[in-house]
Order: structure tokens, then sequence, then C-alpha cells
């Protein structure tokens, strides 16, 4: 869509697979116009006790790619023809994330465009969200006209598979459980659409992907709980990219 001092606003939230990582471009620090937005933004949620958004590089790229193609096509979109969707345009500058938002705008100066955005309830909902944690933002400007983009996530670390794995071990160790010493056994069930591998037929298995691995699935609680398994075994593998949110993939095998 497009016209002058017009905002609009985005937001997706999924848990699922991570597509592959691509390196991320540069706005490794905000200046100008973006860095104005981002301090108004980190002024505004500190007046209300809001922890600060970070600064994302990978975040950066895509919003700088974005806010390019609007100010060429003199319109404001969430996803110009030809270009890729908001979580697709992160994902492949390197953000990893399990949601993402967006606010886009065009005006006369960054304080304006901040304003607009503050005085419309979903683009002040994305600034103003305790759930996100990390932004990247562009200004490109076209006959004296600023095209700006905001792009939010809750950013998912990137951990090593045995660090995956020992958050989980943590967990079901909490809930009373002996980990076993069949890593090996667990990844390659990890790997699997279903069903297990190795010499060690557990009584139970899960396979499941998640952004949180300090949460486990409720399934997997539920059968803990019952009591009857005395042991487990943690097996992670690299996600199938299947979507552009990030997740871990993990397979959980209980034994009695």
């Amino acid at each position: 869509m497009s016209g002058r001092n017009h905002p609009c606003a985005a937001a997706l939230t999924f848990i699922a697979v991570a597509l592959a990582i691509q390196p991320a471009h540069s706005q490794d620090e905000p200046h100008g116009a973006a860095q104005t937005l981002w301090q108004a933004a980190n002024r505004d949620r500190a007046a209300r006790n809001l922890s600060p958004l970070k600064w994302s590089a990978s975040l950066a790229a895509a919003a700088q790619q974005h806010a390019a193609r609007m100010a060429r096509a003199d319109a404001l979109s969430h996803q110009l023809p030809g270009e890729a969707a908001l979580a697709d345009r992160a994902s492949q500058s390197g953000a990893r994330f399990s949601s993402v938002a967006e606010n886009v705008a065009e005006g006369p100066s960054a304080d304006s465009i901040h304003r607009q955005w503050m005085n419309s309830p979903p683009h002040r909902a994305n600034l103003l969200d305790p759930q996100l944690d990390s932004v990247g933002i562009a200004v490109e400007s076209r006959g004296g006209t600023l095209f700006a983009v905001e792009d939010f996530s809750l950013a998912v670390s990137a951990l090593t598979l045995t660090e995956q794995e020992g958050i989980v071990s943590d967990e079901l160790r909490k809930r009373g459980l002996r980990l076993m010493d069949i890593g090996a056994d667990a990844r390659r069930s990890c790997a699997l659409d279903n069903g297990y591998a190795g010499k060690h037929t557990p009584s139970f298995i899960l396979h499941f992907a998640t952004s949180d691995l300090q949460n486990l699935p409720g399934m997997l609680d539920q059968r803990i709980q019952t009591g009857k398994y005395h042991a487990a075994a943690v097996g992670a593998c690299p996600s199938a990219g299947k979507t552009a949110f990030a997740a871990y993939r993990l397979a959980v095998l209980l034994y009695e």
C-alpha cells in the first residue's frame, strides 16, 4: 500500500524448524535515523519498566533490504512484489527467532515516524511487547521522505547439540530421572522422523521441536509424572529447515 505518513505493522509467532542460516550483512551498529528510532523505542520501553531491545545486525540487514525496496517503489508494504515474506527475509539474513514482528512507515523525520508508531495501537504493541527482545532498524530516503522499517524478534540462541542436550537433561534430572550414557543412540534416534536407533529399546520416545529447551512438551511431562519411568536419554540433531522459524530438534527416550 502507499500514501504519505502512513504506518503499517505485522507480527508472526510460531514454533517450528529453522531454515539454514546465511551470513548476516552490515548494520553492526545503528547510526543516523536508525539510531534515533532505536533510542526512542528503548526510551519508551524504559518508561514502562520494560527491558531494552538489543540491536540485531541480522534483523537490521533484513530491514535495510526491505526499506530500500520500499523507497524504490515509493510504497509501504510488508511484502512487495517479488520479495520474500518477513520471516524468510529475517532468516535469510541470519536471524534465529521464535517470533518476529515488523513496523513500517514513511514520514519527514525519524521523530515523526516514531510518533506515528506510538500513536497507532498495533505499532505501539510491537514496540512495547515484553515478549520481543531484539530489533534491527533501517531508514531509506526518497525525495525528502524517509521510509523506515523496524524488524523485531524474540531471539533464539545458537547452541551446540551438546549444549541443547545438556539443558534438556538438566530438566529431566529435576524430575527425578537418571540420565543414561547412550548419547550416540539418542542422536541417531533424533534424526529419525519416528522410532529409535541403537540397541537400547526405550519404553517411550518423543520427537519434538522447540524454541524453549527449559520447557518440556506437555506430553513428555505427563509421561514422566506417571512415575513408571526411571531413566532417560536425550539426543539433539540439526533442524530440518522446513520453516523460517528457529527451533531445536530433539528426541527424549524414557526407560522403566
